[in-house]
């Protein structure tokens, strides 16, 4: 027969371990949860083999990944499921006065944006420091308003937000409109120089056709008075032989 001590050591492992469980069990997610009494289940009740049901892991990142939006609309709030609560909680946190920049792929025209968090805004991060997240520069900055052109949610949205950056990241966030202009200056002085080389090119043919024309005309009046001096001087000689042939019939 066991002992009171032993009995009652049993008792309490046994309540200590209900506890921990309880607390692990708490601080799991709904998703969590169900798959962790599913699993228990399976273990307890299956015969032979225990079954391991596999099924995706959607941890609260993955959560705040898809129900993350850069601006919230009045529709998103009111979804009150758990996911959106948690994207919500998340997404107050965040201060949206400036904006933080990825700018490893400027030249290509892709610039990432996204609103700073706490520990950058006590930092000084993006206000009193270049908002290039790649750049730590703290002279010379300035604060830019741009229009954030991005891609959410399978739409194409724009905002207008506030980036400050150094002199340096500055040309980089200005890199794609500025390349941009200067390609259509490129082409707007290639299609001058077709257009003058096109007008030369006319006048040049329409002088050398009036230049024909006139040398044709010159042709043309020499043709016309070497005809006739021809007929004149036929009218001539023939005048000549009439008189002859008149003194003959009449001696």
């Amino acid at each position: 027969m066991a002992s009171f001590r032993s009995l009652k050591s049993a008792i309490f492992d046994r309540e200590e371990r209900k506890q921990q469980y309880q607390s692990h069990i708490r601080g799991l997610n709904a998703y969590d949860r169900h798959k962790k009494f599913l699993n228990d289940y399976v273990g307890f009740y299956g015969k032979e083999k225990s079954t391991d049901v596999k099924l995706p892991i959607k941890t609260d990142h993955d959560t705040l990944r898809e129900g993350y939006r850069f601006i919230r609309s009045e529709e998103d709030d009111m979804n009150h499921s758990w996911e959106q609560k948690l994207v919500k909680r998340y997404y107050d946190k965040l201060f949206k006065e400036y904006c933080i920049a990825d700018m490893s792929q400027y030249k290509s025209g892709k610039i990432g944006l996204r609103w700073r968090t706490e520990k950058e805004v006590i930092s000084g991060k993006g206000q009193f420091i270049c908002g290039n997240k790649h750049c730590n520069e703290k002279d010379g900055l300035a604060s830019y308003e741009v229009n954030f052109s991005y891609f959410e949610a399978g739409e194409n949205k724009q905002a207008l937000v506030k980036v400050v950056t150094c002199e340096r990241c500055a040309e980089k966030l200005h890199y794609k409109k500025r390349n941009e202009k200067e390609k259509e200056k490129e082409k707007e002085f290639d299609r001058k120089q077709k257009k003058d080389y096109k007008r030369k090119r006319d006048q040049s043919k329409d002088k050398d056709d009036t230049d024909e024309e006139r040398e044709r005309s010159r042709e043309k009046r020499k043709g016309k008075r070497a005809s006739s001096s021809a007929i004149n001087h036929e009218s001539d000689d023939g005048g000549e032989d009439f008189d002859k042939y008149l003194e003959g019939m009449f001696p």
